[in-house]
């Protein structure tokens, strides 16, 4: 009789819930980690408001990334409401949680993403953008600080910008997750379609062209999309609150939503692979952050 090869590594597969304050990097670390952008990505705070799921398949495991909204301190919203129970539920429901934090900083909003994380839940701590934290000498306190808090399967400095300590983030992981068969496909990289990343690509533009609190009031939808032969033919609507807020995302002449169309059309078919026809409209939904039959039809509620 053949003996078992116990040098063999079994397959394994989970889940890994993304949670941490906003602006943390989050989004930046996902679309590293799995080598596509997945996630939208802008400087400001909480750009990120859908749940992503990111795969990544390799000989030996495969890791479910669930990105979430990141978890405000405060909820002045029921769109923020909605966001923060989604931050939570994602580090809840997973094999494993991965914690995301700025180095050198912890915060009201760490302490709250933290909190949300079931004591007896599995729990990796990323220290992002170690790049920025000017030598390992302030790194390692502020990393034995961390470790105070809660018995961390592991706490690895990395950096989603550069790269750096990401195999040794993905060898924790994996060894976080359980035993067992693939989920997905091996060359599927997320269960998200065309049509939703049409619209999260539109809605990063806004992020960049629009002031500190305008993306904040505004949301995409993709009324139609359609694939003829080659080509994709898209038309969206943004949202906004008030009139004064429609006028601001036209722009003079048409200028501003031109520029963000033609952003947004561009980033389509660099991740389509084809050419892309894209229609913008704005009309004005009055205080929908608010609504919680709107939020429903949109998805959030």
């Amino acid at each position: 009789m053949a003996r078992e090869d116990r040098s063999v590594s079994a397959f394994r597969c989970g889940t890994v819930g993304i949670t941490g304050r906003p602006n943390v990097g989050k989004s930046s670390l996902i679309n590293r980690l799995v080598g596509q952008k997945l996630s939208i990505v802008s400087p400001k705070a909480q750009t990120t408001r859908h749940l992503i799921t990111a795969i990544l398949t390799t000989e030996d495991a495969q890791l479910v990334f669930v990105d979430a909204p990141g978890k405000p301190p405060r909820a002045r919203s029921a769109l923020q409401r909605t966001l923060g129970r989604r931050a939570a539920e994602a580090a809840r429901d997973c094999d494993v949680a991965l914690l995301v934090v700025e180095a050198l900083r912890f915060e009201a909003g760490d302490h709250a993403a933290l909190n949300a994380i079931p004591a007896r839940q599995k729990t990796v701590v990323a220290v992002n953008k170690i790049d920025r934290a000017r030598g390992v000498e302030r790194l390692l306190p502020f990393v034995d600080r961390l470790s105070k808090l809660r018995a961390f399967e592991a706490i690895v400095p990395v950096s989603a910008r550069t790269g750096k300590n990401l195999p040794a983030l993905l060898r924790v992981l994996k060894d976080a997750v359980p035993e067992g068969p693939a989920l997905y496909p091996a060359d599927q990289l997320t269960d998200r379609d065309e049509r939703f990343f049409a619209a999260e690509l539109l809605r990063e533009k806004l992020f960049y062209a629009l002031g500190e609190e305008l993306p904040y009031r505004c949301e995409v939808t993709i009324d139609s999309f359609r694939l003829d032969g080659a080509l994709r033919r898209v038309d969206a609507t943004i949202l906004v609150e008030r009139e004064s807020q429609k006028g601001i995302v036209v722009g003079r002449g048409g200028a501003t939503l031109k520029r963000v169309a033609g952003d947004a059309r561009r980033d389509m078919e660099r991740l389509f692979g084809g050419k892309v026809f894209l229609n913008v409209w704005v009309k004005v939904r009055d205080k929908w952050t608010d609504d919680l039959r709107v939020l429903h039809q949109l998805g959030y509620a």
